[in-house]
């Protein structure tokens, strides 16, 4: 985990609560100092052992994984922090995902998730917000390329909307990259009937959305759907995290 990440606007959606946005910050900056702990703690445990001193070194080495799993443990707790956040009822539609904020191990465990359960259900299509990259180190997106190498294994098929930051994939179609959305409206640019529908932001009104209304009960219904992503995804983001973590 070498790449530090710092809490911008940008990692939300919308204007946060102050104090979940100290919380998110604090969880964040908490793991990198379990994390910069684990690194002093194996790099003394490896001097122990090349000095002999085995019994030394096997507890420092069990002392750097300790700092590993606890920060193992906050990063997931501020994905899942920020993830509730940015998909709140009310914040995205019910066809829609938002990865902002996320590392992009995290990201990719919870956009697999959420995609496993759309196609269980049969959803045609799924929107996903990953962002331009515009607080990425230097400025390049991490997310939307690892997004892109995911589908493709996955064997599905994806477009990027007219917003960068944003590809519909076809959950029912073949895999590879889609001609890039054409303005305009109409049957076929998401891959069904969303002429111009807002998706991805708060105006959903009585509109139908994968065969569920949205409006006034989207709300309930799509904290319970992320909740159920989230819970599901995060043994896969602990085991993802023990790698050097990338933010979008």
């Amino acid at each position: 985990m070498s790449t530090a990440h710092e809490l911008t606007p940008r990692a939300f959606n919308h204007a946060p609560d102050s104090s979940i946005e100290a919380e998110y910050d604090r969880l964040r900056s908490a793991a990198r100092t379990e994390i910069s702990a684990r690194k002093r703690a194996l790099a003394a445990s490896h001097e122990a052992y090349t000095s002999g001193d085995g019994a030394r070194a096997h507890a420092l080495s069990q002392e750097g994984k300790a700092h590993g799993a606890k920060a193992d443990q906050l990063n997931a707790q501020a994905a899942g922090l920020i993830f509730r956040e940015n998909n709140a009822g009310g914040r995205v539609a019910g066809d829609a995902i938002d990865l902002h904020g996320l590392y992009v191990e995290e990201a990719m465990d919870i956009l697999r998730g959420r995609i496993e359960e759309e196609r269980r259900r049969g959803t045609r299509g799924l929107h996903v917000i990953v962002g331009k990259g515009n607080h990425s180190a230097g400025g390049v997106a991490r997310i939307r390329p690892a997004a892109e190498e995911m589908l493709g294994q996955m064997g599905l098929g994806w477009r990027v909307e007219e917003n960068e930051g944003r590809i519909w994939v076809d959950l029912a179609g073949t895999g590879g990259p889609m001609p890039p959305y054409q303005h305009g409206g109409g049957q076929g640019q998401y891959g069904g009937q969303h002429g111009g529908q807002q998706h991805g932001g708060q105006q959903h009104g009585g509109q139908q959305h994968g065969g569920q209304q949205y409006g006034g009960q989207h709300g309930g219904q799509q904290d319970n759907k992320l909740e159920e992503v989230v819970v599901k995804a995060l043994p896969g983001i602990f085991k993802a995290l023990k790698g050097c973590c990338v933010v979008m």
